[in-house]
């Protein structure tokens, strides 16, 4: 049933990294959430993995790049456990299990106008907090979903790793 997905994996990846990231200029454009600075952070992994991604589907059509089919899918794996990491310190800064970084405090949260605004006047830029979360959907924050979406990201790209090693 995955042998589809499994075998366009450096597609698939690419393409759930863009979705990803879409969802979350989604939030912040039409949700009005500000992102803060793990919130960004997260983007960031995917942002390495959609460009990541996108040389691997040429390279391994090039001339030769047949030989970097399996450690394509371990990069992307590796990749997409760095996002697990970060989303999940994120979600434990939400959950107060541990502080969050000290460039996260004491922000608004919101996204308008007045904000923009107020930067081109020279005020202050207050940063969105990174211990509180503004949405959550049963019992998980945008971070803890992140946390979990990245890991499945992270499982996929080992589960084709390994059929391309078994493809030699």
């Amino acid at each position: 049933m995955l042998n589809p997905v499994l075998d366009r994996w450096r597609l698939c990846a690419l393409v759930a990294s863009a979705l990803m990231l879409a969802t979350a200029h989604a939030f912040e454009t039409f949700g009005g959430l500000a992102p803060c600075l793990l919130c960004l952070r997260q983007r960031e992994v995917y942002w390495v993995a959609l460009a990541l991604a996108a040389g691997f589907v040429v390279l391994i059509r090039l001339r030769g790049g047949a030989r970097w089919r399996e450690a394509s899918c371990w990069l992307l794996g590796l990749v997409f456990l760095a996002g697990v990491g970060v989303a999940a310190y994120h979600a434990g800064a939400e959950w107060k299990f541990w502080p969050g970084p000290t460039a996260c405090g004491g922000g608004s949260g919101s996204v308008d106008a007045g904000a923009l605004a107020d930067f081109m006047k020279g005020e202050p830029v207050k940063a969105v907090r990174c211990d509180e979360a503004p949405w959550v959907l049963a019992g998980l924050s945008m971070a803890g979903w992140n946390a979990l979406i990245s890991l499945v990201l992270a499982a996929l790209s080992v589960a084709a790793a390994r059929r391309e090693r078994g493809r030699r």
